[in-house]
């Protein structure tokens, strides 16, 4: 292992600061717990570094899954020019706000699929959606599922796809998963993070799942849904043997910090 000087001239004091504060015994005085060496903080940070490229895996399934079923229920129910009809949408200002960061993003984009559009159709107006939801983000893929009108019948089924009860939960879940994928493109901290948004409570199922956690706003209780969804869309994907291994290997992690029971290898989707 390196010298913590060759650690400091890459990684900042101040975002390792994040990693050791749960190791002082006096914050204001900046004492650690006897034992805490530099490499305990190193360890704890490449923890936390591992466990963010596992999520974004998971979350980029997700993510190409909710593109898929967007596409393809309101397609088939409303055309594939949904996107631009306001009447399809709650909210007109919010639709607007969305079509704004859809012109942003096909303004900018280098994908030769959309260029070879222009080229051929002109770009008076935009692609159909199942060209256009290729490019945008997944905050937009997001507000626009929330953003349908209730009556759409396709909101619902969509929700279903993902074993949910209906478009209620799908919207929240999609919304905490995107601050989870926000956090992760930024490279900040994730493993003891509350979540100020989690995900809407699922109380019954008829699929492996957890029971209600102590802190709903724990990473334990965030990444245990975004594993429902996960199998849900990517069978065999491995996410919760490389979670499970993970953390088993990282005997210094303060499991409490991210809100995992004791019992949580004896919660059905954790086993």
């Amino acid at each position: 292992m390196g010298t913590a000087k060759e650690f400091l001239r890459n990684i900042s004091y101040f975002r390792l600061q994040g990693f050791w504060w749960e190791f002082h015994i006096d914050k204001e005085n900046h004492k650690f717990r006897a034992g805490i060496r530099f490499e305990t903080i190193i360890n704890l940070y490449t923890f936390d570094s591992k466990f963010r490229l596992i999520l974004f895996d998971a979350l980029e399934r997700i993510e190409v899954a909710i593109r898929t079923k967007l596409v393809y229920y309101l397609s088939i129910e409303l055309g594939q020019w949904w996107i631009e009809n306001e009447s399809n949408f709650y909210s007109k200002e919010f639709h607007q706000e969305s079509l704004s960061e859809i012109d942003k993003e096909l303004s900018r984009t280098k994908e030769i699929f959309i260029k070879s559009h222009y080229r051929k159709y002109g770009d008076n107006y935009r692609p159909p959606a199942y060209k256009t939801l290729e490019i945008v983000s997944f905050g937009c893929l997001s507000k626009l599922y929330s953003n349908l009108n209730h009556t759409i019948k396709a909101k619902d089924r969509i929700a279903k796809e993902f074993n949910l009860p209906n478009h209620h939960f799908l919207r929240s879940w999609l919304k905490t998963f995107n601050i989870v994928r926000n956090i992760i493109t930024h490279h900040s901290r994730i493993w003891n993070r509350n979540i100020d948004s989690p995900p809407r409570l699922l109380y019954k199922t008829e699929y492996d799942f957890i029971d209600s956690p102590k802190n709903e706003n724990s990473m334990y209780h965030c990444m245990s849904y975004i594993l429902y969804i996960l199998n849900k869309v990517s069978a065999g994907h491995g996410i919760k043997e490389r979670i499970i291994i993970l953390i088993e290997d990282s005997d210094f992690i303060n499991l409490t910090e991210m809100g995992i029971p004791d019992d949580w290898r004896d919660q059905n989707i954790w086993k």
